[in-house]
């Protein structure tokens, strides 16, 4: 899996959906299974998190960046 980095921009407790901002300003969608297989319950606007990708593109796992 590849890894990099981000910001929240936007997050949605019910659906545990949102987006995220890279270091360039590029949008990020998640999805609800890409936020469930982090384990986290709740992310905050602004909060750096880390994005991991299964080489085909697919964000897989949204995690802080101290999680393995």
């Amino acid at each position: 899996m590849n890894a990099m980095q981000g910001t929240v921009a936007t997050f949605d407790p019910e659906t545990r959906t949102g987006s995220l901002l890279l270091d360039d300003g590029t949008p990020v969608a998640f999805d609800r299974a890409a936020f469930d297989a982090s384990g986290l319950r709740l992310l905050r606007l602004g909060q750096r998190v880390r994005l991991e990708h299964d080489g085909q593109g697919r964000l897989c796992r949204v995690t802080i960046p101290t999680m393995p």
